[in-house]
């Protein structure tokens, strides 16, 4: 399924200062939120400086409403003329995001959880490279159809996401989309895609399922090192990382910077790895948050 960019980003048109709704409710609650998790307002802005870059997940993280705001792109572009690159790494499929990579400012954009990157030409187009080869691929489409049909068999109400059309390399259970499964049956889920001897992961909306080892980690070395010719491993203090979900959490551990936006407490009681910070606001307007944190530390 690839959507038109209108759809990607809503009717709302505004700039980054005009989106500053109200905190979300609850936001610093310490019953709920580990004392090591600070408010994203208190990050010293002299640790913000030097960053070579910020790497994002996508859904409920840039969108709002499954959206992307026009208050998020005016917040990309301006990080981008800042001289500060943003990649997305999502578990989205290709097809999925190809229309971001190809008119959203991001540097690239990494789509389901690894395994394909989506680069801007900078005439309009995308180039589409891939962590596995083509035979791999191909091995694997047949054992990624074999584990579909068993969670179809086996787990009463899951159905595919809505945009498994666009998917490659990997399968995606809708739980929050447009379809709800309970927690019991997200359990069941994931324990079917582990007897398949795949990776599992949840989403804000989804169950990802796939064969091999890449993952959204991994993804981020890769595009950082075949965009920029750099070690991400070498340098992750320097990157700060944005997200909101259980499936971010190998990010939030492998970056000093880590950031949850304020809906990341939807998953507080599934939560095993927090980040360091996270954002009063939620969704699209976290990001802006973060967003202008930035600009603000580097004079923008």
């Amino acid at each position: 399924m690839r959507p038109c960019l209108a759809t990607l980003l809503g009717k709302r048109r505004h700039s980054i200062a005009a989106t500053n709704p109200r905190r979300r409710r609850g936001s610093y609650d310490r019953s709920v939120i580990p004392p090591s998790v600070q408010p994203w307002a208190r990050c010293d802005p002299r640790r913000l400086r030097d960053l070579g870059g910020v790497l994002t997940d996508i859904d409920d993280t840039l969108t709002t409403a499954g959206a992307i705001p026009m208050g998020v792109v005016a917040a990309l572009a301006a990080l981008r003329a800042a001289g500060l690159p943003v990649v997305a790494v999502t578990g989205r499929p290709m097809g999925w995001s190809l229309p971001i990579a190809a008119e959203v400012p991001l540097a690239a954009v990494v789509a389901e959880n690894g395994a394909v990157a989506l680069i801007p030409d900078g005439a309009g187009g995308v180039r589409t490279e891939y962590a596995d080869s083509e035979p791999v691929r191909e091995a694997n489409a047949l054992r990624l159809a074999a584990a579909a049909a068993r969670i179809d068999r086996e787990v009463p109400g899951a159905i595919p996401s809505r945009d498994s059309v666009g998917r490659v390399t990997d399968i995606a259970i809708d739980h929050a989309e447009f379809a709800q499964l309970d927690e019991a049956r997200i359990a069941q889920v994931v324990a079917v895609m582990r007897a398949e001897g795949m990776t599992a992961t949840v989403s804000s909306i989804h169950v990802n399922g796939w064969f091999g080892t890449h993952s959204k980690l991994s993804g981020a070395d890769w595009i950082v090192r075949r965009l920029f010719g750099r070690e991400l491993a070498a340098e992750r203090e320097r990157w700060l990382y944005v997200g909101d979900s259980t499936n971010d959490e190998a990010m939030f551990a492998s970056f000093p910077l880590s950031v949850g936006v304020a809906n990341l407490l939807d998953f507080a009681a599934r939560l095993r790895q927090w980040p360091a910070f996270i954002t009063a606001l939620d969704r699209g307007r976290g990001f802006i948050e973060v967003a202008e944190a930035l600009l603000a530390a580097r004079g923008s």
